[in-house]
Parts: structure tokens; sequence; C-alpha cells
């Protein structure tokens, strides 16, 4: 197999953006994934392996059977929510998993991990944009088993010889320009996708969490990056793992931000139909601002968003939804 790359949770999102990434530039994706969250038909660019991280045997297995070049760890639970409800699932799946794989990875010698982390990790944040100096106090089960992951990864770094790019996400977003993948969670709590639900005829209204925020029209504001893009920084990490690079942990944001009212009317300007809107309460922990400072995925790795304009994100993400719904 050609320049095999393991990718678990390729079935996702993300993970399924960068396999289009990976394979654009000779590599092979292999996606592991449960299929619990994920779609089969979005595994286009390589094999599938049906399974979970959870399974020892089976990612021993697939690790000693492909003997990857590098490893891009997607698969993990997301839903903050559901991790304050139900933390142990969260544990289990992420933090449990997590060490399976990486134990796994050791044992075969395979020591180039690119991990999905969240900006969850940081709570809620003092001062903005978010840099990676900032201090990280998770303040849900979700951001703390993403924590305790880049712990496990910093801490196998100088007793195995382990090298990890780390990825602290902000807001992904938009779909493939082509149209073959896109965002398609179930349920949708995704601000854009919600957004397009309206403009489709899909639901009645938007609801817009807080509308007294110490912002500009009284709305969140959070920093939105397109999905491609985050591809193309995960094919950008392997590559700097390839070539020798150190391990680093970065933000992907554009250090700048959308409110929510800006998003809904980006929604309303690009689809040509107006969106109802309801106010509601606001919802627990969420900070008024989330912006990222990006300078670190810029300078070690030459990082730079070409498809994160609001409209771009939001035409590729209307296109994705028409074709998935119209």
């Amino acid at each position: 197999m050609k320049q095999p790359i393991l990718v678990t949770g390729g079935a996702g999102y993300i993970g399924s953006h960068t396999c289009k990434a990976l394979a654009s530039q000779g590599f092979t994706p292999v996606t592991l994934d449960n299929l619990s969250t994920g779609h089969r038909d979005f595994v286009q660019w390589g094999p599938l392996v049906e399974g979970d991280i959870d399974n020892l045997a089976l990612v021993n297995q697939v690790v000693q059977d492909l003997r990857p070049l590098a490893v891009i760890h997607f698969a993990g639970l997301i839903s903050v929510g559901e991790s304050v409800s139900d933390p142990a699932r969260y544990y289990q799946n992420n933090v449990v998993g997590s060490f399976h794989l990486f134990e796994a990875l050791r044992s075969a010698g395979v020591n180039k991990i690119v991990f999905s982390s969240t900006a969850a990790c940081y709570g809620i944040p003092e001062t903005y944009p978010v840099t990676e100096a900032s201090p990280l106090l998770p303040i849900n089960p979700y951001g703390c088993t993403k924590l305790a992951m880049e712990q496990m990864l910093q801490a196998y770094g100088p007793a195995y010889g382990c090298k990890s790019v780390i990825f602290r996400y902000f807001n992904a977003c938009g779909a493939d320009p082509a149209c073959q993948i896109g965002e398609a969670h179930e349920p949708e709590t995704h601000l854009i996708p919600l957004a397009l639900d309206v403009a489709l005829g899909r639901r009645k209204a938007l609801i817009v969490n807080g509308q007294d925020y110490a912002t500009p029209d009284g709305t969140c504001i959070r920093d939105y990056v397109h999905v491609a893009d985050l591809a193309q920084a995960h094919l950008l990490a392997v590559q700097h793992l390839l070539q020798g690079g150190e391990s680093l942990a970065c933000n992907l944001g554009l250090g700048q931000g959308h409110s929510v009212k800006e998003v809904a009317a980006a929604v309303s300007q690009v689809t040509g139909r107006p969106l109802a809107c309801e106010f509601g309460p606001r919802r627990p922990g969420d900070p008024p601002v989330l912006v990222a400072s990006a300078d670190v995925a810029k300078s070690r790795l030459g990082f730079a968003a070409q498809h994160s304009s609001l409209d771009e994100i939001v035409a590729t993400a209307w296109a994705w939804h028409q074709k998935r719904f119209g």
C-alpha cells in the first residue's frame, strides 16, 4: 500500500475531508471507524476498517498489518451536553480508547501522531485572542477528556520518542468545495447547518441562545474555519512529522470572529431567503467571545486559510445542504 496513513474517525466530518486532502498528495488514508457517527459513504479515498479504537485486539491487528507512516486521531465523542450527562462514556471512549490506540502504536514502533483536540480545553478564556499559552481549564467532561488525551501524548514524547501535533479546533464549518462530502451530524447542533435548515424550510426558526452578551450586537462571537482548511492543516502536520519536525500544540482558527447574527445574515444573503430567528436564554458556560490566535500553526506549519471567508463557508455548506436535503 502506497504511503499508508491510519485515520481514526475518518468517516466523520473533519476526518473524511482530511482523507481527501491526504489522497490528493499521494498518501493512502486507511479509515478506522465504528460508524456510530461517521458515514460509510464518506470513505471514498482509501479502505475502511470498521471497528472501535476501544477494541485493543483489533487496533493492534490493524496497526501491525498496516505499519502506517503516521496516524491522525479523530475518533472520539464530541457532544458537550452528553459528556455532562454521561461522563463515564466519554472517559471510556475518549481516554481509554486513545490509550489503547497509543499503546498499539508504541508496540508497532509507529511514533508520529496528529491529534484532533478542541478549544474546549481552554474553558472560558479571560483574554482574546486565545493563544497556546492561555490556561487550559476545561469546564466540562468533553474538554477534560480531550485534555487528558493531550497530556498522554505529551508524556509519551520524552518517554517513548513519540512525536505529535495537537490541534485545538475552534469552529469547524463549511463543506467540500466539490460537494462530495459535508457536514452530517445526527442530531445536528452546529449553527450554520441549523440556519440552513431554516432556509430550506426544514425548521421554523433559528434559535439564538442569548442576545445580551457584551459584544457589539449582543450575540456570541466565534472563530469559524472552513473544514477544507482544517484538512489542509492536518496534511501539513503529517508532512511536518515525516520530515523530522518536533512536537507542537497549535490552535486552528483565523484570529477573527463573527457573531451569531452576522452568520444568520450571511446565510440569508447567500441563500437569498429570509431567515426567521427566535431568541432563547444563554447556554450555561458559553463565553461571549471565542477567537483563536493561529500564529503557531502559521509559523511552524505554514498554515494559511484559503476557504474561510464567511461567504465561502456558507456557500459551500449551502451547496452540500441542498444536495443532501433539497
